[in-house]
């Protein structure tokens, strides 16, 4: 059989409508790489490979009628445990939600199917898609690819661990705080987090969300070449009326300079030396690319937005939210909601319209920010990967991963697109930047993306060495 698996997204496609494989094949390649190496990851843990086939054969139908099945004809993806498929379990890792069947597709996978997209399994989380690490009581733990001690993210660490594998071409993960850009850096690939109200999505078989997650709530693609993560965004954004923050806006926007402001160390941050290099480096790439670089000392803040991020997250604790971990009684994330009660305890009433109003001021600072640099080239985090489970080790152990993480919780308060490339390897850790633009300027980030990719990514897709 041939290793269809290893082909990317737009190379499937591509060979599927011009009837050079059948989606039927793929498919078969993708499953035979899912059972090959998930034993060693757990990175699946809810497997359809009937309706997988079934899917695949529909649109190889599709093609012989001379119907086009959509952008993602017979391409393998996963699909993220903490969104609706209808005929499986929403489980978000938990045990208590064990019961959630869905009986309506979330419009983010019901796009996936539109599109001709093969689902071929559903991918872990951290119990409440909380942690940059994968873990949970239901399904286990995740582990990273290109080196079983690293985590291999969160909360989209199933969907990264996945990609990077070759278990599907692209993987669907969503994003509060990191969760898609964050994974995707850890297991050297590349994330999408688009700007809210871009992709639709909604839960049907659960409680709707407060309004700070509204906000900042974003499903997105992860996958191994830039070009798959546009593929899968036009594929994903397609209009659905479930969701009332979609937005109708083109996914090329008007021309802008090619100029990207560089800087190093946010906010002040502290950053470590190899990651420096590769933001230097990353730049460098641009440069050679045609664009104008300009390594700045400053941005408009993130410090204070990641602050009123964690608050209007936290609000959902005493309405019910930490009720709801204490009757899960998952130890870590347990631990890590007391760790960010410590560090920004849920606000009161005056403190939330606060944050909900102070929100647009940022927002500005960074729309004018952007008038300027219609990109921004800055670090994913502030540290290469950490170890697995590395925020269990204490509350200054965590207070450190929060500080690291800056660029990752600062942007979603303010509904910003951002895009994790990865460009290296330091050992078995792997390299990236976080880019950043305007809202619903992905095409943007995507066209910076390609060139820093084109000049050097981690090899992809890998074999799990232990």
């Amino acid at each position: 059989m041939t290793d269809f698996w290893r082909w990317d997204a737009s190379q499937t496609a591509e060979a599927v409508h011009a009837k050079q494989v059948s989606a039927r094949e793929v498919t078969l390649s993708a499953l035979a790489r899912l059972d090959a190496v998930n034993p060693k990851l757990n990175a699946v843990i809810q497997f359809m490979p009937e309706q997988a086939l079934a899917a695949a054969d529909a649109v190889d139908a599709q093609i012989a009628r001379g119907e086009d099945p959509g952008l993602l004809a017979g391409v393998p993806v996963t699909v993220k445990v903490n969104v609706d498929q209808a005929g499986f379990v929403t489980t978000n890792g938990l045990k208590i939600q064990a019961e959630a069947l869905a009986r309506e597709d979330n419009p983010v996978v019901a796009n996936l199917k539109k599109a001709g997209a093969i689902i071929i399994g559903r991918t872990n989380t951290p119990a409440f898609s909380l942690r940059w690490f994968t873990s949970n009581d239901i399904h286990g733990a995740t582990f990273n690819p290109r080196d079983k001690g690293l985590t291999p993210g969160g909360s989209s660490g199933g969907a990264a661990s996945a990609t990077a594998a070759g278990i599907g071409a692209i993987g669907h993960g969503t994003d509060i705080g990191g969760s898609v850009r964050y994974p995707a850096y850890a297991c050297g690939i590349h994330g999408l987090r688009p700007t809210i109200g871009r992709i639709p999505a909604w839960n049907p078989g659960l409680p709707e969300r407060d309004i700070g997650p509204q906000l900042m709530a974003v499903s997105g693609p992860l996958a191994r070449s830039i070009r798959d993560l546009r593929l899968g965004l036009a594929a994903m954004s397609a209009p659905d009326p479930r969701d009332p923050w979609w937005v109708p806006a083109p996914l090329e926007g008007p021309p802008a300079p090619r100029r990207a402001a560089l800087c190093v160390a946010p906010d002040g941050m502290k950053v470590a030396p190899v990651i420096a290099e590769a933001v230097r480096d990353a730049g460098e790439r641009l440069r050679r690319a045609g664009w104008e670089v300009e390594e700045v000392e400053g941005l408009p803040p993130l410090r204070e937005p990641a602050r009123l991020q964690a608050q209007l997250w936290l609000s959902t604790l005493p309405r019910g939210g930490m009720a709801a971990a204490e009757r899960e009684n998952e130890p870590c994330s347990l631990n890590v909601y007391r760790h960010m009660q410590a560090l920004t305890p849920p606000p009161n009433l005056a403190e939330y319209q606060d944050a909900l109003t102070n929100r647009l001021g940022y927002l500005r600072a960074w729309n004018l920010f952007f008038e300027r640099y219609p990109v921004v080239l800055m670090p994913v985090s502030g540290e290469l990967p950490f170890a697995d489970q590395a925020d269990q080790g204490g509350a200054e152990a965590f207070s450190a991963i929060i500080e690291a993480q800056l660029p990752q919780v600062g942007l979603p308060l303010l509904s910003l697109p951002g895009l994790s490339v990865a460009t290296g390897l330091s050992g078995t850790a792997p390299l990236g930047v976080q880019l950043v633009a305007g809202r619903y300027r992905e095409d943007l980030l995507l066209s910076a993306g390609e060139a820093i990719a084109a000049a050097g990514a981690p090899p992809a897709p890998i074999d799990p060495s232990w």
